[in-house]
C-alpha cells in the first residue's frame, strides 16, 4: 500500500483527528498531528511539564490554540465550546464540588441546575450503583475516601455517555490495588458505552494493564498513537529517558 493509500485508510478508521495542531503558551510549546480509532483506549505518557494535560485540556476546550484543527467524526469541534464538544473529562481532583452531595455532584453530569425528572434521579441512581456508591449519596466529598471520591468521577462519566472519555491522572492518589480496581471499571464502562478513551498516566504498568495503544509526549510533541507494549520494551530515547531505562 501506498503512503497516500496507507494515509487515507487511516483517516476512515479515525474518530478523533487532530490535524497539524499548535498550542503556544509563553515559552511553551506543543505540536500534535495524530488520529485515534473509534473506540481505542490510549494511554498518554511522558516527562513532567512536556504537555500532557495541555494537550487534554485542548481537545476539551480549555487551551486554546495557535493553529490546526480538531475533529470528532470528520467534523471540527475546536470552535465549539467545552460544553459542547462530545466529551467527558476527570481531572486529579475529580471535579466535584464540596457543598454538594455525592448525588448533586453526579447528578450535575446530566442537568446542572439539579432539577431532574424522576427517571433522570433513577438514571442517577443506577450510575451510583453501578459504582458502589448507592449507600453514599447523601454524603459530601469531604466524608469520602480516596477511592470512592474517584467512583463519584466516574459515576458523573457513566451518566454523561459522552463517547470521548478524558482522564487526567484521577487515580494517581491511590493505592495501587484500588487504583487498579478503578482503571478495571474505566475499561469496563469505556467498552459498555463504546467510548474512545485517553488516559494520562505517569506510571506505564496502568498504560499496560488498559491501553494497548499510547501516545508520547516529550520535547514539544506528541507522537501518534503506538503499540504500548512495544513502547515499553523498545522505548523511544525521549521515553526511555523519562523511565529511567535509557
Amino acid at each position: 500500500m501506498s503512503r497516500s493509500s496507507a494515509w487515507s485508510a487511516e483517516r476512515r478508521h479515525a474518530i478523533l483527528e487532530l490535524d497539524d495542531l499548535r498550542i503556544e503558551l509563553g515559552e511553551f510549546r506543543l505540536r500534535a498531528d495524530l488520529r485515534v480509532e473509534a473506540g481505542a483506549r490510549v494511554a498518554v505518557i511522558g516527562p513532567s511539564g512536556a504537555g500532557k494535560s495541555t494537550l487534554l485540556g485542548a481537545i476539551a476546550g480549555f487551551v486554546p490554540l495557535a493553529g490546526g484543527t480538531i475533529s470528532w467524526r470528520g467534523a471540527r469541534i475546536d470552535t465549539r465550546p467545552p460544553a459542547e464538544r462530545p466529551l467527558s473529562i476527570l481531572f486529579q481532583d475529580n471535579n466535584l464540588f464540596p457543598h454538594l452531595s455525592v448525588f448533586d455532584n453526579v447528578a450535575l453530569g446530566i442537568n446542572p441546575s439539579l432539577r431532574l425528572r424522576a427517571d433522570q434521579r433513577e438514571d442517577v441512581e443506577q450510575a451510583l450503583a453501578r459504582t458502589g456508591l448507592e449507600e453514599l449519596s447523601a454524603r459530601k466529598p469531604a466524608e469520602l475516601s480516596g477511592g470512592q471520591i474517584s467512583r463519584a468521577g466516574l459515576a458523573r462519566v457513566l451518566l454523561r455517555a459522552r463517547p470521548l472519555i478524558l482522564l487526567d491522572e484521577p487515580f494517581a492518589a491511590l493505592g495501587p490495588a484500588l487504583k487498579r480496581d478503578m482503571l478495571a471499571l474505566v475499561a469496563e464502562i469505556a467498552d459498555e458505552q463504546g467510548a474512545t478513551l485517553l488516559m494520562i498516566t505517569h506510571d506505564p504498568a496502568d498504560a499496560l494493564r488498559i491501553c494497548p495503544q499510547t501516545i508520547v509526549v516529550a520535547r514539544g510533541a506528541a507522537s501518534a498513537p503506538a503499540d504500548t507494549k512495544a513502547l515499553v520494551a523498545a522505548p523511544p530515547p525521549e521515553l526511555a529517558a523519562y523511565l529511567g531505562t535509557g
